[in-house]
């Protein structure tokens, strides 16, 4: 991770849980298990993806007293609980909805470059001693990476119960983008204050 200030306690705690629970998810969604179904592979590595949201969720609510970002907080960790129950309820289904090889080759092609970049910018997201603009500058890009991965699996052929998950995700992280871009200007978060 690219840390270049000299962090104060609570900031190396929270910067700390933050790289444990980045290395999980980047495990988690590149050791996931692929079939021959786009649709199981989405489920099976946005999963591991969706908790990450949750534990960073978690981990700025020890931390912060800033209202609006405990609001996103609190509803990042409802509606991603809600998302991987309806995709771990969907799995059954979805897992019989198989791919073509040239599909499945080029989807997981697409899911890797978008998994590439987000990984590389949360691992490079600026850290200071502000722990709130530290959980925003990676919390975006997370969201940002559900989005396109999202938008991604739209384009092919997956069973039914996925799609209306797949445009929750879209919905809800769109708006979760735009909000914490919001509480960012009003923060100050462009840069890091070093």
């Amino acid at each position: 991770m690219s840390r270049k200030c000299m962090l104060n306690c609570d900031a190396k705690e929270y910067v700390s849980a933050y790289g444990c629970i980045l290395e999980k998810m980047i495990g988690g969604m590149l050791g996931a298990n692929l079939s021959e179904s786009i649709s199981a592979n989405f489920i099976r590595q946005m999963i591991p993806h969706h908790r990450a949201a949750i534990e960073m969720s978690r981990n700025i609510l020890k931390y912060t007293d800033n209202c609006k970002l405990e609001a996103i907080a609190k509803n990042i960790i409802s509606e991603q609980t809600k998302s991987i129950d309806n995709m771990q309820n969907a799995l059954c289904c979805c897992i019989k909805m198989t791919n073509g090889c040239s599909d499945l080759c080029e989807f997981q092609c697409r899911m890797n470059n978008i998994m590439k970049t987000m990984f590389a910018e949360m691992n490079c997201a600026c850290a200071d001693n502000d722990i709130d603009c530290n959980f925003i500058r990676e919390m975006i890009p997370h969201h940002m990476g559900a989005v396109k991965m999202s938008r991604a699996a739209l384009c092919y052929c997956i069973c039914e119960e996925l799609k209306p998950i797949l445009e929750a995700i879209i919905t809800s992280q769109e708006r979760g983008i735009e909000e914490m871009q919001e509480l960012a200007r009003c923060l100050g978060c462009d840069c890091c204050q070093c």
